[in-house]
């Protein structure tokens, strides 16, 4: 119940934040440009809060946290004093009206850069960019990785942390075409070596089972902390303290030396049935659990075996490293971060309408609540990273040609700027049904993914 209450309350400062910064755009260009402003409201629905500003514009906090808005004097929605006209928003001329709409996603980028900055100074952990064996087949195998090597540079450019490189990974798969790898073995030798990319599949959810790149684990001991509620170990009989000796596979009885081999088997049988040997203080037990089924995106699944493993303090210490920057070099890596994640977006979006990508990674607020949640328990800098990568999200998707959004608006001007005069009321209307129900749409996907990924787990 706490984590629920810790994941609302983290996704409410992040979402407010966002909007806030959105609407501030907005707000801040057209009091610039002369524009007369009403009200500034984060959040829709009922009021909770409201005050009167000594510059005449209402400030509003409303109880659903999805969207805000800044109402401006317009012809359009009531009549204007004569003496106010030239204020109104519907009179301006285009160039002013495309400033002002495009002032929203622009605070969010500037937003996102800001972020960025922080967290590159503050310092970035992760795990170094060290990968395990690569499993038999997959493209990471062929070439000739093995278990230990660190891929230090992609391409020519240094890759500090094992999050970068599948970032930037996912990012090459999207765009198509080889990647250049410097590696570094084990022993210290270092060499170059070309990863092929084609024919690879592009969804983030598969692009490494593929490639059969995974960080290297360190020997974390078969032994259970914790035994979730529902799940396949409880109903079998584990207990938390229970150590895991060996279990029954197709090929025999495999001795358990470390958890990640029993992870492993477990991910790729789901649905499947086994004898696993456990120790339980002084006694020596056989239980017979039933893998549950994860399903993917693709139709295929995953097992899930439901128990958190015991990890020893300080055993990821050799694996970890900190991204540090200075106040200087942070500045130009924040706005070309920026923009490598604003393209990456545009590249998801458009390879899940070619088909290539699956909808099912659309997320809704409910799974947003939980990255929320989860960053801001890990620390200020995670949850930063998470607001940047959402503010970037909250640009883009904002400047789609989508009526009802931003870009939407944008374009309209922009037709208008071009023919000198502007579209038709009733293609205008049209046009805010079309995009209405896409948006409607939209959050319809999203919220069908969420519950389904709540149902699966």
């Amino acid at each position: 119940m706490l984590d629920v209450i810790w994941s609302i309350a983290a996704f409410v400062v992040a979402i407010g934040v966002l909007i806030s910064f959105h609407e501030f755009g907005h707000f801040w260009v057209a009091r610039r440009l002369g524009v007369k402003v009403l009200r500034y409201s984060i959040g829709f629905g009922r009021t909770l809060w409201r005050r009167q500003g000594r510059d005449g514009v209402e400030y509003v906090i409303a109880a659903l946290p999805l969207g805000g808005y800044v109402k401006m004097l317009d012809e359009r929605e009531g009549e204007v004093a004569p003496a106010d006209l030239p204020r109104a928003f519907n009179v301006q001329p285009p160039w002013k009206r495309i400033a002002i709409v495009a002032a929203g996603p622009l605070a969010n980028f500037l937003m996102a850069v800001v972020a960025y900055w922080i967290v590159y100074v503050a310092g970035v952990t992760g795990l170094k960019p060290v990968i395990a064996e690569p499993p038999a087949g997959t493209r990471a195998a062929v070439i000739g990785l093995r278990d230990g090597d660190e891929i230090f540079a992609l391409d020519g450019e240094p890759v500090p942390t094992f999050q970068v490189l599948r970032t930037e990974l996912i990012e090459h798969a999207l765009s198509g075409g080889d990647v250049q790898l410097d590696v570094r073995t084990a022993s210290g030798d270092e060499r170059r070596q070309v990863l092929p990319m084609d024919g690879i599949r592009v969804d983030p959810e598969y692009v490494f089972d593929d490639l059969g790149l995974n960080p290297v684990q360190p020997v974390i001991p078969p032994v259970l902390a914790e035994v979730t509620a529902g799940q396949s170990a409880e109903a079998a009989g584990f207990k938390a303290g229970d150590r895991l000796l060996a279990f029954r596979a197709d090929e025999g009885k495999v001795e358990l030396a470390s958890w990640h081999q029993w992870a492993a088997w477990v991910r790729a049988h789901p649905g499947a049935t086994t004898e696993v040997e456990v120790q339980r203080g002084a006694e020596r037990l056989t239980l017979t659990p039933i893998i549950a089924r994860d399903e993917r995106n693709d139709g295929s699944a995953t097992g899930r075996f439901g128990a958190r493993v015991d990890v020893p303090d300080g055993l990821w210490d050799n694996l970890v490293t900190e991204h540090r920057l200075s106040v200087w070099a942070a500045a130009p890596a924040a706005v070309v971060q920026t923009g490598r994640m604003s393209a990456l977006t545009l590249k998801m979006l458009y390879r899940m309408v070619l088909g290539d990508v699956s909808v099912k990674n659309v997320t809704g607020p409910i799974q947003i609540a939980q990255f929320a949640g989860y960053t801001a328990s890990i620390g200020l800098v995670s949850f930063l990273s998470f607001i940047a990568i959402m503010s970037v999200s909250l640009a883009v998707l904002n400047l789609l040609p989508v009526p009802v959004l931003d870009g939407g608006h944008l374009l309209y001007y922009l037709v208008e700027l071009v023919k000198g005069s502007p579209l038709s009321e009733r293609a205008q209307a049209v046009g805010q049904q079309v995009g209405l129900t896409m948006l409607i749409a939209l959050m319809g996907l999203a919220f069908y993914n969420d519950i389904l990924r709540l149902i699966n787990n």
